[in-house]
């Protein structure tokens, strides 16, 4: 059988309202165009504005949604299952092909509550096919993972060792099983715009920990078993820097589950096209503004499956992606003007908002083997 699997980080999908009176928000560019004698009338005017962008901004991740076509979702950043189910209601179901159900989220460790999300084709699974499990509570002597790196932080041994979780979703189609591992590692901002290798401990151990997971479900015969790890990992071994060229960072912090364990199709892709994310940045350690096109998002493959699918279709959906964002990462000419014409953006796409997300939809097609001995 064939699936093709997504996972999403969409950037913030939450019900709680993020309107600060008289604070920076999205809506000040508009709002400065007008004048209101009275502040009681500024804010309601500014609360109906913040929530039609962020209906424009919705509107554009469901066409990611939909272009992607994927069968199953792993989806980063969803505050809720009512916005989880909500959000697929009111904006995906309106324009995609397919009707998406089997909605999971679990609560995680993020202080900000954003949690990951599961979704899959109604009419692929039946509510018994699907078995959740989640791992927020696994602490790094659980896993393994504690070090003097992380002690560091003013960690202890006992402490949850993922920033939001590692959620396992067992899918049971009769003739065969996928076990799907949905992850967002901790971020790379650690008070600095560079914080990659100062976070670094914190991510090398969640990986350990999904590591150990995996191993544990499986046992010996992790290698022959049919998983994949989806999410936001929020590291990448190789960025892009001006006119694509290579820049190695050193260690990514998911080294555990890259080195002799899971299988990382995108290293098959041309190297331009080995990227979900661009960010520039102030570089403390360089002192000056460097970018970098980043593959931050992963769809991780076990040997078995890996070895299914030698040559499987990757697609990254770039259309919702704002016009700061160079889509050729081999473009020397960055102006607005030249970018207009490289890059087809989703309507009402802006420079900087609204997007659909800073991340791009990954999603990969993969033929699903039986197990060793099953007709």
């Amino acid at each position: 059988m064939k699936l093709r699997l997504g996972t999403f980080n969409v950037e913030n999908l939450l019900t709680r309202h993020r309107f600060e009176p008289g604070g920076r928000t999205e809506t000040a560019a508009a709002m400065s165009l007008f004048h209101f004698p009275r502040a009681d009338e500024r804010e309601a005017v500014e609360r109906s504005l913040a929530v039609a962008l962020e209906d424009d901004k919705r509107q554009m991740t469901a066409l990611a949604i939909a272009e992607a076509n994927a069968d199953i979702w792993m989806l980063q950043e969803v505050d809720s299952l009512a916005s989880l189910q909500a959000f697929f209601a009111n904006y995906v179901h309106r324009i995609a092909d397919h009707r998406y159900g089997h909605f999971t989220l679990i609560d995680g460790n993020d202080r900000r509550s954003i949690d990951i999300g599961f979704a899959a084709r109604r009419d692929l699974l039946a509510a018994p096919q699907v078995t959740v499990r989640s791992h927020r509570e696994m602490s790094f002597a659980e896993a393994d993972a504690f070090s003097p790196e992380v002690a560091a932080f003013g960690i202890g041994p006992r402490d949850k060792v993922f920033a939001r979780d590692c959620l396992a979703v067992m899918l049971d189609f009769g003739d065969r099983e996928l076990t799907l591992f949905g992850c967002h590692f901790k971020s790379m901002n650690n008070g600095r715009d560079d914080g990659r290798q100062a976070t670094l401990p914190i991510r090398r151990a969640e990986a350990l920990a999904v590591r150990r997971i995996i191993e544990t479900r499986f046992g010996s015969d992790w290698r022959n078993a049919n998983w994949a790890i989806l999410g936001d990992l929020n590291a990448y071994r190789i960025g892009l820097g001006p006119l694509a060229a290579p820049t190695d960072e050193g260690d990514s912090g998911i080294e555990p589950l890259l080195d002799g364990f899971a299988v990382d199709p995108m290293e098959a892709l041309p190297g331009h096209e080995r990227w979900t994310h661009f960010r520039r940045y102030w570089s403390e350690t360089h002192q000056k503004l460097l970018e970098s096109h980043m593959p931050l998002d992963h769809i991780l493959l076990s040997p078995a499956l890996a070895a299914a699918n030698p040559a499987p279709v990757i697609q990254m959906i770039r259309r919702g992606l704002p016009y700061r964002v160079p889509l050729d990462p081999r473009e020397a000419d960055r102006s607005m003007g030249k970018l207009a014409l490289t890059g087809d953006r989703y309507p009402r796409v802006g420079w900087d908002r609204p997007k659909a997300s800073d991340h791009c939809p990954l999603t990969i097609e993969l033929t699903i083997p039986r197990p060793e001995g099953k007709p």
